[in-house]
């Protein structure tokens, strides 16, 4: 086993060998312009058009419905903001979670400045959206509803094809961020009632800085990049030819790996969830059990500080992330975490730990026996803790 353990695979991945080895050529020999008019541009231009397929092929979607973009926020900002302009004569009333990922949220908050109205919708304490809740939520002025695929926190899967279908029947465009899900769990954008979708390369092994918009053919939205005429007149700036063909190969990887991965995974996943919540008192997973994402284990320690937490890991090569806000600047702990129903003094002691297939249970063991000596360490240090335990001795 090496020094370094690397468990925060929702805040990026590893670029796989095949994928770096299908960009090489583009970054070298193969480095022109595939917006020129030349051969030279063209053979480029059609390895693009061809990376365009594969990842279509993934969700179920036609080449022509995947736009390229820089990532998921990119991504989302460009479906929700472009929505809302092109729709803004139907009406200017937008549904989305108190889960979502801060390239939602942010985005509609910016939309709200600008007199659109947006109702954030609660979720349970596994972090689900109640459908009923969404059926009364929608109004004749609704023309989005936008819902996460998978939360990047606390790895809750929602029901995706559902919401899609409630959403079809009162009129309303469908979009998901499933930057955490594509890739990750199958999915087909017609059998889930989905418009739009995002998505981001580095989170299943490609590159960085690549990511794509899906547009169902017909639906209209306005351009969040102006410039240039590509992408189809409908997203302005040089094609990165190089990271559209890593994403591509990665995507075909991940679609081809998708069951065995699925599989490792959670097995790794519950040994660890076991060990931890069988040797270390007072702790919970956060998030469904059953409807999360393979890799996803979201931890709550009572008395116990995320920041310091992460910090004590990290000097046992232990590479994780927390829900806590502390590692933003803020006091206040995961806006996720707070959604469900935790409590401040308890959602600040959260520990994210996200896998990949490249982990071994010899690590997973190693985590689960360091989470336990450094919870207690900082606990032994906690007034709190020791007046807690003294209360139920008694």
């Amino acid at each position: 086993m090496s020094d370094f353990i690397y468990m925060d695979n929702a805040a990026t991945t590893r670029i796989a060998p095949e994928v770096l080895d299908a960009m090489l050529p583009y970054l070298r020999e193969e480095y022109g312009n595939p917006s020129s008019a030349y051969k030279f541009s063209g053979r480029i231009a059609e390895k693009v058009a061809e990376a365009r397929n594969t990842i279509g092929k993934v969700i179920g979607a036609k080449e022509k419905e995947i736009f390229f973009t820089s990532g998921g926020s990119e991504s989302d900002n460009w479906a929700i903001k472009g929505i809302a302009d092109a729709r803004r004569d139907k009406g200017n009333h937008i549904i989305t979670t108190k889960i979502e990922h801060h390239a939602v949220l942010h985005t509609c908050e910016f939309l709200e400045k600008r007199g659109f109205e947006v109702t954030y919708l609660p979720v349970d304490e596994k972090g689900l959206v109640n459908i009923d809740e969404l059926k009364a939520a929608i109004r004749p002025s609704t023309i989005l509803v936008s819902v996460m695929f998978a939360n990047n926190e606390i790895g809750t899967i929602e029901p995706i094809k559902e919401i899609g279908r409630i959403a079809h029947e009162h009129g309303v465009l469908f979009h998901t961020d499933a930057v955490q899900a594509f890739g990750h769990v199958p999915i087909d954008v017609n059998e889930m009632n989905i418009d739009l979708m995002s998505a981001s390369a580095h989170k299943i092994h490609g590159p960085k800085g690549v990511g794509f918009l899906y547009i169902r053919s017909g639906v209209r939205l306005s351009n969040l990049i102006h410039g240039g005429a590509q992408e189809s007149g409908r997203r302005a700036g040089t094609t990165n030819a190089a990271g559209i063909i890593g994403f591509a190969k990665a995507a075909e990887l991940a679609a081809r790996d998708m069951e065995d991965t699925i599989s490792r995974e959670k097995t790794l996943r519950d040994r660890l969830m076991h060990k931890v919540l069988s040797e270390v008192p007072y702790a919970r997973v956060n998030g469904d059990l059953e409807n999360r994402l393979s890799n996803n284990v979201s931890f709550c320690f009572r008395f116990v500080e995320g920041e310091s937490l992460l910090i004590m890991l990290d000097n046992k090569g232990i590479c994780a992330s927390s829900g806590s806000a502390c590692t933003s600047g803020s006091l206040d702990p995961s806006h996720v975490l707070l959604a469900i129903g935790l409590p401040h003094e308890i959602a600040h002691g959260s520990l994210r730990l996200t896998l990949s297939a490249e982990n071994t249970e010899e690590e997973i063991d190693y985590v689960a026996e360091t989470i336990k000596q450094v919870v207690q360490r900082l606990r032994m240090m906690s007034p709190l803790y020791e007046d807690f335990v003294k209360k139920n001795r008694e």
